[in-house]
This record gives structure tokens, C-alpha cells and sequence, in this order.
């Protein structure tokens, strides 16, 4: 019986230790965690809309009226691009749900009604599959689609100017990556007020 009460103790002593170590290294380490994503965030930004010179954020709650709709459901920050002083387009991201969760898409739309780029950052998506929507030869098939059209997905074939063709074993990933670019097509569109 004294085994177990001292076994009890040992493993208790071992656990604390383990969590007070955890503690510490999350608290020296969360400025600099917050720091990276913040950096990661501005260059997606910069990497779908070029020409812009400065980003600045549109707050959630000027545009609740707008993202309360259900279509906007993965919307998650909508920044206004500008280049000298005139708004160049809109670099939005969203967060639509693929095969393994959330997959967060930086969408980049000139103000013309286009997009210049997507940029694909955290997500779940199975390696070798899903995870090829990182790939340039997937992310550029999104380039100067417009927000007139909506994008379709479709398997395989040749695409016409409104489709895309989804990666081969992953059309989950594919189709959420695409809601999301639609999404922020429509948005952009509805805030541009063309």
C-alpha cells in the first residue's frame, strides 16, 4: 500500500513539474507565436495583391450588416488595399471547412472584379492529397477569375473561364478552397457597391 501512495506521489511531483514547464515555455513564447501569424498574415496579403501599398483593416462591426448573412458564414478578416491613396482591391480571408477542418484561404481581388491571387495557409488537409491545394499549379487556376461568374469545380476535363479543376482525390478540399474564393468575390463585390 505505501508503494502506491509513494508511486502516487512520485508521478504527482513528475506532473507538476511537466505543467509548470509547459506553462512557462507557453508564456515566453505566445508574444512571439501572435508576432509570426501577424507576419504571415501581411505577407499573404502582400503575395495575392502586389500593387498594393498599404492594407487597412475593415472592422467587423462596420460591416456586420454585410457578414451576418449566411453566404458570408467563412469570412473571417476584410482588409481594404490602397495604393497611392486609392483603394486597389480587397485582400480577404476565410476559413471554409475541408476534409480535415478549417482551411484558411487569403483571397486577393483587384477592384476591377478579379482575382489576383489566393494564398493557402493553416489547415488539416491529409498530406499528399488535400495539402496539394498549397501548390502554385492549384492556387493560379483562381487567377483573374471574376465575381460576375461564381467558380465551379469540377473534376477533371478541360476548365472553361468560370471552373476549375479539382485535385485529384481531394474534390472536398477543392470545393472548400472554392467556396471560399466565391465567397470573398462576392463580398469584395458587394463592398466595392458594383
Amino acid at each position: 500500500m505505501r508503494d502506491y501512495i509513494r508511486l502516487t506521489g512520485v508521478l504527482l511531483i513528475v506532473c507538476v513539474i511537466a505543467a509548470a514547464v509547459l506553462g512557462a515555455t507557453n508564456y515566453i513564447t505566445v508574444d512571439k507565436i501572435a508576432e509570426q501569424a501577424v507576419k504571415a498574415n501581411d505577407e499573404a496579403r502582400r503575395s495575392v495583391l502586389s500593387q498594393a501599398e498599404d492594407f487597412e483593416k475593415i472592422e467587423e462591426d462596420e460591416i456586420a450588416d454585410i457578414l451576418s448573412k449566411a453566404e458570408y458564414d467563412s469570412i473571417r478578416e476584410v482588409y481594404e488595399a490602397k495604393a497611392s491613396g486609392n483603394v486597389v482591391g480587397y485582400a480577404i480571408k476565410t476559413s471554409p471547412k475541408g476534409y480535415g477542418g478549417e482551411i484558411e484561404v487569403m483571397v486577393g481581388v483587384e477592384i476591377e472584379g478579379k482575382v489576383s491571387g489566393i494564398k493557402i495557409g493553416n489547415n488539416s488537409e491529409t498530406p499528399g492529397l488535400g495539402k496539394n491545394a498549397t501548390a502554385p499549379k492549384f492556387q493560379d487556376q483562381f487567377k483573374m477569375k471574376n465575381w460576375n461568374d461564381g467558380i465551379k469545380v469540377i473534376k477533371n476535363g478541360t476548365p472553361k473561364d468560370n471552373e476549375i479543376v479539382a485535385i485529384a482525390g481531394a474534390t472536398i478540399t477543392s470545393s472548400a478552397v472554392t467556396k471560399g474564393v466565391n465567397q470573398a468575390l462576392s463580398l469584395a463585390k458587394e463592398l466595392s457597391g458594383k
